[in-house]
Protein backbone atom coordinates (compact mmCIF):
# COMPACT_ATOMS: atom_id res chain seq x y z
CA UNK A 1 0.00 0.00 0.00
CA UNK A 2 2.79 2.42 0.90
CA UNK A 3 4.60 1.60 -2.34
CA UNK A 4 1.48 2.35 -4.40
CA UNK A 5 0.93 5.60 -2.50
CA UNK A 6 4.54 6.65 -3.04
CA UNK A 7 4.30 6.00 -6.75
CA UNK A 8 1.08 7.99 -6.99
CA UNK A 9 2.69 10.94 -5.21
CA UNK A 10 5.67 10.80 -7.56
CA UNK A 11 3.43 10.86 -10.65
CA UNK A 12 1.45 13.78 -9.19
CA UNK A 13 4.63 15.74 -8.51
CA UNK A 14 5.84 15.21 -12.07
CA UNK A 15 2.53 16.42 -13.47
CA UNK A 16 2.48 19.48 -11.21
CA UNK A 17 6.01 20.68 -11.83
CA UNK A 18 6.66 19.65 -15.41
CA UNK A 19 6.29 22.45 -17.97
CA UNK A 20 3.17 22.17 -20.14
CA UNK A 21 3.74 20.43 -23.44
CA UNK A 22 3.96 22.73 -26.45
CA UNK A 23 1.01 22.20 -28.80
CA UNK A 24 1.98 20.29 -31.90
CA UNK A 25 2.09 22.19 -35.18
CA UNK A 26 3.15 21.67 -38.78
CA UNK A 27 5.99 24.06 -39.58
CA UNK A 28 4.98 23.94 -43.25
CA UNK A 29 1.43 25.08 -42.51
CA UNK A 30 1.28 28.88 -42.45
CA UNK A 31 -2.45 29.10 -43.05
CA UNK A 32 -4.52 31.52 -41.02
CA UNK A 33 -4.80 35.25 -40.37
CA UNK A 34 -1.58 36.96 -39.26
CA UNK A 35 -0.17 40.41 -38.61
CA UNK A 36 3.33 41.77 -38.27
CA UNK A 37 4.14 42.42 -34.61
CA UNK A 38 4.67 46.10 -33.65
CA UNK A 39 8.18 47.47 -33.85
CA UNK A 40 10.78 48.42 -36.42
CA UNK A 41 10.45 51.17 -38.96
CA UNK A 42 6.70 51.69 -39.23
CA UNK A 43 5.37 51.29 -42.77
CA UNK A 44 8.63 50.00 -44.18
CA UNK A 45 11.40 47.41 -43.84
CA UNK A 46 13.12 49.14 -40.91
CA UNK A 47 15.61 51.79 -39.86
CA UNK A 48 18.84 50.29 -41.21
CA UNK A 49 18.41 52.17 -44.48
CA UNK A 50 21.44 51.41 -46.73
CA UNK A 51 23.40 54.12 -48.56
CA UNK A 52 21.80 55.34 -51.78
CA UNK A 53 23.28 55.59 -55.24
CA UNK A 54 23.07 58.99 -56.96
CA UNK A 55 19.97 57.74 -58.81
CA UNK A 56 18.42 56.51 -55.56
CA UNK A 57 19.22 59.75 -53.73
CA UNK A 58 17.58 61.82 -56.45
CA UNK A 59 14.44 59.66 -56.23
CA UNK A 60 14.40 59.88 -52.43
CA UNK A 61 14.80 63.66 -52.47
CA UNK A 62 11.91 63.99 -54.92
CA UNK A 63 9.55 61.91 -52.76
CA UNK A 64 7.27 63.97 -50.52
CA UNK A 65 5.43 61.92 -47.88
CA UNK A 66 1.97 62.89 -46.76
CA UNK A 67 2.67 61.98 -43.13
CA UNK A 68 5.51 62.09 -40.62
CA UNK A 69 8.48 64.44 -40.17
CA UNK A 70 9.12 64.66 -43.92
CA UNK A 71 5.49 65.48 -44.73
CA UNK A 72 4.86 68.37 -47.09
CA UNK A 73 1.84 69.93 -48.78
CA UNK A 74 1.23 68.26 -52.09
CA UNK A 75 2.72 64.97 -50.96
CA UNK A 76 3.34 62.54 -53.81
CA UNK A 77 3.17 59.21 -51.97
CA UNK A 78 1.53 56.92 -54.55
CA UNK A 79 -0.98 55.58 -52.02
CA UNK A 80 -2.39 59.09 -51.57
CA UNK A 81 -4.04 58.69 -54.98
CA UNK A 82 -4.98 55.06 -54.33
CA UNK A 83 -2.19 53.44 -56.34
CA UNK A 84 -1.32 49.93 -55.13
CA UNK A 85 0.78 49.93 -51.95
CA UNK A 86 3.25 47.43 -53.36
CA UNK A 87 5.56 44.92 -51.73
CA UNK A 88 7.14 44.77 -49.21
CA UNK A 89 5.48 47.92 -47.86
CA UNK A 90 2.04 46.32 -47.57
CA UNK A 91 3.41 43.66 -45.24
CA UNK A 92 4.59 46.35 -42.81
CA UNK A 93 1.29 48.24 -42.79
CA UNK A 94 -1.29 48.08 -40.01
CA UNK A 95 -3.65 45.58 -41.64
CA UNK A 96 -3.90 41.83 -41.03
CA UNK A 97 -3.44 39.36 -43.87
CA UNK A 98 -4.42 35.77 -44.49
CA UNK A 99 -2.14 33.03 -45.82
CA UNK A 100 -3.97 30.45 -47.92
CA UNK A 101 -2.46 27.20 -49.23
CA UNK A 102 -3.85 25.89 -52.50
CA UNK A 103 -2.35 23.31 -54.90
CA UNK A 104 0.78 24.73 -56.52
CA UNK A 105 0.41 28.17 -54.97
CA UNK A 106 0.34 30.12 -51.76
CA UNK A 107 -1.84 33.22 -51.52
CA UNK A 108 -1.36 36.23 -49.25
CA UNK A 109 -4.67 38.04 -48.91
CA UNK A 110 -4.11 41.51 -47.41
CA UNK A 111 -6.89 43.59 -45.91
CA UNK A 112 -5.12 46.71 -47.21
CA UNK A 113 -6.72 47.60 -50.56
CA UNK A 114 -8.19 44.06 -50.53
CA UNK A 115 -4.99 42.83 -52.18
CA UNK A 116 -4.23 39.28 -53.28
CA UNK A 117 -0.57 38.30 -53.73
CA UNK A 118 0.31 35.05 -55.51
CA UNK A 119 3.37 32.91 -54.72
CA UNK A 120 4.04 29.97 -57.04
CA UNK A 121 5.03 26.79 -55.18
CA UNK A 122 5.06 24.31 -58.08
CA UNK A 123 8.83 24.27 -58.66
CA UNK A 124 8.93 26.79 -61.48
CA UNK A 125 11.86 29.16 -61.93
CA UNK A 126 11.75 32.94 -61.82
CA UNK A 127 11.15 34.47 -65.27
CA UNK A 128 14.27 35.92 -66.89
CA UNK A 129 12.53 39.00 -68.30
CA UNK A 130 9.22 39.53 -66.48
CA UNK A 131 6.74 42.25 -67.33
CA UNK A 132 7.01 44.86 -64.54
CA UNK A 133 4.03 44.84 -62.17
CA UNK A 134 3.06 46.40 -58.85
CA UNK A 135 3.76 43.25 -56.81
CA UNK A 136 6.26 41.46 -59.02
CA UNK A 137 6.45 37.74 -59.82
CA UNK A 138 7.02 35.44 -56.85
CA UNK A 139 8.14 31.83 -56.49
CA UNK A 140 8.61 29.97 -53.24
CA UNK A 141 10.22 26.79 -51.96
CA UNK A 142 10.84 25.08 -48.64
CA UNK A 143 14.35 24.77 -47.24
CA UNK A 144 13.79 22.56 -44.21
CA UNK A 145 11.29 24.42 -42.05
CA UNK A 146 11.92 27.79 -43.75
CA UNK A 147 9.83 29.10 -46.63
CA UNK A 148 11.99 31.10 -49.05
CA UNK A 149 10.18 33.42 -51.47
CA UNK A 150 12.01 35.26 -54.26
CA UNK A 151 10.36 38.04 -56.24
CA UNK A 152 11.43 39.95 -59.35
CA UNK A 153 9.63 41.99 -61.98
CA UNK A 154 8.59 45.02 -59.93
CA UNK A 155 7.80 48.33 -61.52
CA UNK A 156 9.37 51.41 -59.86
CA UNK A 157 6.09 53.18 -59.00
CA UNK A 158 5.80 52.17 -55.34
CA UNK A 159 7.68 53.19 -52.21
CA UNK A 160 9.32 50.79 -49.78
CA UNK A 161 8.15 52.83 -46.80
CA UNK A 162 6.05 55.82 -45.77
CA UNK A 163 9.14 58.08 -45.58
CA UNK A 164 9.67 57.84 -49.33
CA UNK A 165 12.27 55.08 -49.56
CA UNK A 166 12.51 54.37 -53.31
CA UNK A 167 13.32 51.32 -55.39
CA UNK A 168 13.90 50.63 -59.07
CA UNK A 169 12.56 48.04 -61.49
CA UNK A 170 15.77 46.08 -60.84
CA UNK A 171 14.72 45.29 -57.27
CA UNK A 172 14.75 41.67 -56.13
CA UNK A 173 13.38 40.60 -52.76
CA UNK A 174 14.08 37.45 -50.77
CA UNK A 175 11.72 36.58 -47.91
CA UNK A 176 12.27 33.92 -45.27
CA UNK A 177 9.40 32.69 -43.13
CA UNK A 178 9.99 30.17 -40.32
CA UNK A 179 7.20 29.08 -38.01
CA UNK A 180 9.02 28.63 -34.73
CA UNK A 181 5.93 27.78 -32.65
CA UNK A 182 2.14 27.78 -33.08
CA UNK A 183 1.95 31.52 -32.37
CA UNK A 184 5.06 32.89 -34.11
CA UNK A 185 6.47 33.21 -37.61
CA UNK A 186 10.00 34.57 -37.79
CA UNK A 187 10.34 36.83 -40.82
CA UNK A 188 13.52 38.02 -42.54
CA UNK A 189 13.67 40.22 -45.64
CA UNK A 190 16.53 40.92 -48.03
CA UNK A 191 16.30 43.63 -50.71
CA UNK A 192 18.76 43.66 -53.60
CA UNK A 193 18.57 46.74 -55.83
CA UNK A 194 21.94 47.89 -57.19
CA UNK A 195 20.37 50.80 -59.09
CA UNK A 196 19.03 52.31 -55.86
CA UNK A 197 21.30 51.10 -53.04
CA UNK A 198 25.07 50.73 -52.79
CA UNK A 199 24.69 47.49 -50.83
CA UNK A 200 22.15 44.79 -50.07
CA UNK A 201 19.46 45.79 -47.57
CA UNK A 202 19.14 43.21 -44.81
CA UNK A 203 16.01 44.36 -43.03
CA UNK A 204 15.63 43.95 -39.30
CA UNK A 205 14.14 40.53 -38.43
CA UNK A 206 10.52 40.75 -37.37
CA UNK A 207 7.90 38.49 -35.84
CA UNK A 208 4.50 37.74 -37.34
CA UNK A 209 1.73 36.84 -34.90
CA UNK A 210 -1.64 35.12 -35.42
CA UNK A 211 -4.95 36.97 -35.21
CA UNK A 212 -7.36 34.25 -34.10
CA UNK A 213 -10.99 34.97 -34.85
CA UNK A 214 -10.13 37.91 -37.12
CA UNK A 215 -11.56 38.02 -40.64
CA UNK A 216 -9.95 39.94 -43.50
CA UNK A 217 -12.41 42.77 -44.09
CA UNK A 218 -13.19 44.76 -47.20
CA UNK A 219 -10.86 47.76 -47.16
CA UNK A 220 -10.57 49.51 -50.50
CA UNK A 221 -8.83 52.79 -51.21
CA UNK A 222 -11.55 55.01 -52.66
CA UNK A 223 -10.18 58.03 -54.52
CA UNK A 224 -13.03 60.37 -53.59
CA UNK A 225 -12.68 59.51 -49.88
CA UNK A 226 -8.90 59.92 -50.00
CA UNK A 227 -9.26 63.36 -51.62
CA UNK A 228 -11.73 64.50 -48.98
CA UNK A 229 -9.48 63.24 -46.15
CA UNK A 230 -6.50 65.05 -47.68
CA UNK A 231 -8.44 68.30 -47.97
CA UNK A 232 -9.81 68.29 -44.41
CA UNK A 233 -7.01 66.64 -42.40
CA UNK A 234 -3.77 65.61 -44.09
CA UNK A 235 -2.91 68.80 -45.98
CA UNK A 236 -3.67 71.20 -43.07
CA UNK A 237 -1.55 69.00 -40.77
CA UNK A 238 1.37 69.01 -43.22
CA UNK A 239 1.35 72.82 -43.24
CA UNK A 240 1.84 73.07 -39.47
CA UNK A 241 5.47 73.59 -38.34
CA UNK A 242 7.06 70.53 -36.79
CA UNK A 243 4.49 68.13 -38.24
Amino acid sequence: MQTLLARSMTVLAVLMFSPPAMPQFDAHDLSGVWQLAPGGGGQGPGDNFPPLTPWGQAKYDANKPGYGPKAAPGGNDPILKCDPIGFPRILFAIWPFEIIHIPGRMLMFFEGQHTLREIWMDGRKLPSDPEPTWYGYSVGKWDGDTLIVETVGFNDKTWLGAQGQPHSDQMRTIERYRRVDPNTIEFKLTIVDPKTFTKTWEAEPRLIKPRPGVEVLESFCVASEEEEFARRIRQPAAQQPGK
